[in-house]
């Protein structure tokens, strides 16, 4: 059935949501809708940084490095993911940030895919993981 197909560019197409490829954010007509998993690709100049720890954590997650060198910070400890294929997962509950030491692309995968976590610029915070920090509507950050 070709309706329920789409073809892409992850590159391409990551500019157009704030790098999310996959999740319950997508119209319910589009093949990339999904309530179980969130899917992103994730591009990220030299020095880019969450501009604040995720904390309260209701998802799972998988950090997979594209290209680059890309810091994760977790609770008393730092991963550095330096070659390609390097990833970590952590838990719910698990707070974390990140820091892009290199320009890198990360291909996120979290589950399962939760409506609320609309991330909106802070006033003069900076942009992250492709164009994501600052706050959340409606409650507190949660997004890698």
């Amino acid at each position: 059935m070709t309706d329920n197909v789409y073809v892409g560019n992850a590159g391409r197409d990551a500019t157009l949501d704030r790098g999310w490829l996959l999740g319950h954010f997508k119209d319910a007509s589009d093949p990339r809708h999904s309530e179980e998993v969130e899917i992103k690709w994730g591009v990220h100049p030299q020095g880019d940084e969450r501009p604040q720890w995720v904390t309260g954590e209701e998802r799972t997650a998988l950090l997979v490095l594209i290209r680059g060198r890309f810091r994760v910070e977790l609770p008393g400890r730092s991963v550095l993911l330096a070659e390609q294929g390097d990833y970590v997962v952590w838990g719910r509950g698990v707070d974390h940030s990140w820091f892009a030491e290199e320009e890198s692309v990360v291909l996120t995968v979290r589950w399962p895919s939760v409506p609320g976590y609309k991330v909106t610029e802070a006033v003069g915070g900076r942009h992250g993981h492709s164009g994501q920090g600052g706050v959340l509507e409606g409650a507190p950050v949660k997004a890698c």
